[in-house]
């Protein structure tokens, strides 16, 4: 049954978000492993368009945030508000109180703005004064940056970006999709365009993710699972080359989201296993973010994506 919900909705984000299969997938990925988002991608790759289209498919509120560099921590967590007519102060929330939560050039905010959405990140909670308010239980955050404009922005701190399930990259549709598109658009400025959304509830959301966590991993692929990210930390064992790309490696947390999303990825293709498939499927996504590439590595232009596939081709599937 939850299957079955599921299905209807990727289908659904499928047709309102034309030829971004990977970014609807994956936020289904994230829904079901409860975790954040990272997209990077040019703009106009319909990235808002595909969380409000999820939030119009699931029970739960969408807020849109634009970051900006004046942007401010209250802006994002609320703050106090006086209220004259009774002497008090009394709390109005802020945009990070919805369930799903955009982060529109999320790079462009300062630190200051960005530790305040790191405590909501990791810990579903905000602090406001000497009070923490906690966070809706569905909580998703997508955040997005724009790869091609680098002006007046401010790189993500490692803690942060190791906060976030995944790091997906999403680039220009060709031209059969384009043309997709551009009827889709017409479509809807016509008001032909009357697919109904899903109404997938919070309940069936919490469900879903219990059932994932029951998909079986056999104790083979749970050592496969392992050494992935072992590799990125003592990369000296499996080859020069690769500890010569690898500043720093993955952190525990890359082991918990690899084995989540894998998780997520057997399921929604149905079965009640996971395959080494599964695990390879999500690999590049999970670790692209988490690894810090040495100076060599830069300077031979070599590719995060580059060292991942290296990484997949010298560790053994048993």
């Amino acid at each position: 049954m939850a299957r079955a919900q599921f299905s209807q909705l990727q289908d659904y984000l499928d047709s309102q978000v034309v030829g971004q299969q990977t970014l609807t997938q994956n936020l289904l990925l994230a829904l079901l492993a409860d975790g954040h988002l990272l997209v990077e991608g040019p703009p106009g790759l319909a990235k808002t368009r595909a969380v409000n289209a999820l939030a119009k498919g699931v029970e739960g509120d969408f807020h849109r945030v634009q970051f900006t560099p004046d942007l401010l921590p209250a802006d994002l967590t609320g703050t106090d508000i006086y209220r004259p007519e009774t002497g008090l102060f009394v709390f109005q929330q802020g945009p990070l109180f919805h369930n799903l939560v955009l982060a529109d050039e999320i790079n462009r905010a300062p630190a200051k703005v960005q530790s305040a959405l790191l405590e909501a990140m990791a810990e579903r909670q905000i602090t406001v004064g000497n009070k923490t308010y906690s966070l809706p239980e569905l909580f998703l955050v997508m955040a997005t940056q724009n790869p091609i404009e680098q002006e007046g922005t401010y790189p993500l701190p490692e803690a942060q970006l190791d906060r976030f399930l995944m790091h997906l990259e999403i680039d220009y549709p060709g031209a059969e999709t384009e043309l997709k598109i551009l009827r889709l658009t017409r479509d809807e400025a016509l008001h032909t365009n009357k697919i109904a959304a899903p109404n997938l509830s919070q309940q069936d959301i919490f469900s879903a993710r219990q059932d994932v966590l029951k998909i079986h991993l056999d104790p083979a692929l749970e050592q496969y699972l392992v050494q992935l990210i072992i590799a990125t930390r003592q990369p000296e064992r499996y080859s020069p080359e690769l500890a010569q790309w690898i500043e720093f490696g993955a952190s525990p947390r890359a082991t918990i989201a690899l084995d989540k999303c894998a998780r997520a990825h057997a399921w929604l293709m149905g079965r009640d296993f996971v395959g080494p498939d599964n695990i390879q499927a999500v690999f590049h996504n999970v670790l692209r973010h988490r690894l810090i590439l040495s100076y060599e590595a830069e300077a031979e232009g070599v590719s995060r994506n580059q060292v991942l596939d290296k990484i997949l081709q010298l560790v053994a599937v048993p």
